[in-house]
């Protein structure tokens, strides 16, 4: 949930809000804010000329910075907590859904929320604030699958070094416990080449934090319940931060608009099916401007697409180039 500074009555602005009203426009009718956080998306559909949101979101943290301000829009805004993965458990027939994924500054700006390695703090990483955390996970998960969740949800070409050294330390020296613990035997591992150069734990944290919280698991789940959410004509906008979750995206958009095809000889024919999504827009980065006001919104892109009348289905996430992580029993 990329958001930034801005004032003290509306502290966050979401990454890439203009671009989706433009998208969504007109804005009117029910919509559900799957990603809550600061409330910048819900305040916005709400100028727009939505007339009621549904705000979801599972960080209690949330939902307490929300209750001195929320009342002031008399009863257009109601709060859910819990995943958006479950949304058509309380939401059917809406006019839209927003999902911002990824960590709001928020919860980075928090040292003891464990999500930064700029910041000292626990190895938390809990979205949730209960249940699995980052410490659990770097101290009892096997170097393998330390080293698949750093490579697959991450992306980090030392993904085998960082978790073979992240075993030898926690066995010799001590538990894993705090945020600079973790990132200074990263830095140490792969110290900076030039002044500017990212933090060598970006990757690492960024993997485990995916883990911690599923966050890949819950997209899927995300997109398939806005399905059954949704009306006809309904929307769907996705915010993505990860190129792994823009992909997920992008495939599910794809093969919720086809149509099936005639076949060849290389491949047999696929049923005719109406589709469930009309795809409204490729995916749109942020402009000069907002990368001045925001720079945390670099890696962002925007996804929309339009319900139709078809029944929702579950997806294929075979097709969707989710990554398989083997876990340790747990």
């Amino acid at each position: 949930m990329g958001q930034t500074d801005n004032t003290a009555d509306a502290p966050h602005i979401p990454v890439l809000l203009r671009p989706l009203l433009r998208e969504c426009a007109p804005v009117a009718g029910r919509w559900l804010d799957g990603t809550f956080g600061a409330g910048g998306y819900t305040r916005g559909l709400i100028a727009a000329g939505a007339d009621h949101v549904i705000g979801v979101d599972r960080d209690p943290l949330a939902h307490e910075l929300a209750r001195p301000w929320v009342d002031g829009y008399e009863g257009r805004i109601s709060l859910v907590e819990g995943t958006f993965g479950q949304m058509d458990d309380y939401a059917q027939g809406l006019d839209g859904v927003v999902l911002d994924l990824g960590v709001s500054s928020m919860q980075l700006d928090l040292a003891e929320r464990g999500f930064s390695f700029m910041r000292d703090g626990p190895l938390d990483m809990r979205m949730s604030q209960s249940g699995y955390s980052a410490e659990d996970f770097v101290n009892e998960a096997s170097e393998q699958e330390i080293a698949d969740v750093l490579f697959h949800y991450g992306e980090e070409r030392q993904s085998r070094k960082i978790a073979a050294a992240i075993v030898m330390d926690r066995v010799q020296k001590a538990r894993f416990t705090s945020t600079l613990q973790l990132a200074k035997l990263i830095e140490r591992l792969m110290p900076r080449k030039k002044p500017g150069d990212s933090h060598p734990a970006t990757r690492s944290f960024q993997a485990i934090r995916i883990a911690v919280n599923d966050e890949f698991g819950q997209l899927v789940d995300g997109l398939e319940a806005a399905e059954r959410s949704l009306k006809p004509g309904g929307q769907l906008a996705v915010v993505t931060f990860h190129s792994l979750e823009d992909r997920i995206v992008k495939r599910f958009f794809q093969a919720r608009a086809s149509r099936g095809g005639g076949g060849n000889r290389y491949a047999p024919v696929v049923a005719q099916e109406v589709p469930g999504f009309t795809r409204l827009s490729k995916a749109i980065g942020p402009d000069t401007d907002e990368l001045d006001r925001n720079p945390r919104a670099r890696s962002a892109r925007l996804r929309v697409g339009r319900r139709t009348e078809a029944e929702a289905k579950p997806v294929d996430r075979a097709t969707l180039g989710l990554p398989t992580i083997a876990r340790d029993g747990r």
